[in-house]
């Protein structure tokens, strides 16, 4: 599905990411974790396409076409869903309207027609049921006045609408209480399909024990310097990232 080729990208010629390679394939969930400044969330924003990284080497394919050089809009209609670490308020545009924005605009690059109001209404109200929204939150404005266990779970309800084939969450356990993160968790879970996949972004193992990855992969001064299984963020929360140093520098 995603295939990262020695990707080397940075932002104002600073060079942030020093030779990526990953593979991501379709129903399966990759954790990336590692220290503050280590590059996460500028591997998620590269792949997502937002316009101020530049990638100076390697490249990036998805689903066997190059993507390089694709805008955030033609990313995101190809199936590429961000969940953001702090997401952004729009006053007076509520969270049913920006939805149905979003869903037609995606058809329209397809060359369909906007999807008929019965369909919209069914699709979201299937989906908030999926998730336990209440339907009242659908006619609040977009993450104005949201807590943050509000604001992820509504990010949530926008990746169950869309249905994309990879979901990049980045840090979405960042500020969440113990129970905010076990309704975000349990959406995700709810979403995996054989079909998709999912990279969480994540400092903490906590996560990792409700979204349940294939793979974790530990990313220090913009690479990845080991991979592994689920223990490998179990053994990170109990001895944190020194040690890994230690075996590179070794």
């Amino acid at each position: 599905m995603l295939q990262i080729k020695n990707l080397h990208a940075g932002v104002e010629d600073k060079g942030i990411l020093r030779g990526i390679d990953l593979e991501v394939k379709p129903g399966e969930v990759h954790a990336i974790m590692g220290p503050n400044g280590s590059g996460k969330s500028t591997l998620a924003s590269v792949v997502a396409g937002k316009e101020e990284y530049e990638i100076t080497e390697g490249e990036m394919i998805y689903q066997g076409e190059n993507i390089d050089e694709l805008s955030v809009e033609e990313r995101s209609q190809k199936g590429i869903f961000m969940s953001f670490q702090y997401p952004v308020e729009i006053p007076g545009v509520t969270v049913t309207n920006f939805i149905k924005t979003a869903i037609n605009e995606s058809r329209k690059a397809r060359g369909e027609k906007e999807m008929p109001a019965n369909e919209m209404l069914k699709l979201l109200r299937d989906k908030s049921e999926l998730l336990e929204i209440d339907r009242k939150f659908l006619s609040r404005s977009l993450n104005e006045g949201f807590s943050g266990g509000e604001k992820k779970r509504n990010e949530i309800f926008q990746m169950a609408v869309l249905e994309p084939t990879l979901a990049i969450l980045d840090e979405t356990d960042s500020g969440l209480d113990i129970d905010a993160l076990k309704i975000v968790a349990n959406g995700v879970n709810k979403l995996k399909s054989k079909d998709n996949a999912v990279v969480v972004i994540t400092h903490y193992q906590r996560l990792l024990d409700y979204i349940i990855p294939d793979y974790v992969h530990v990313l220090m001064d913009g690479k990845i310097v080991k991979s592994g299984s689920k223990d490998l963020a179990i053994e990170l929360e109990k001895r944190g990232y020194d040690w890994i140093k230690e075996e590179v520098n070794a």
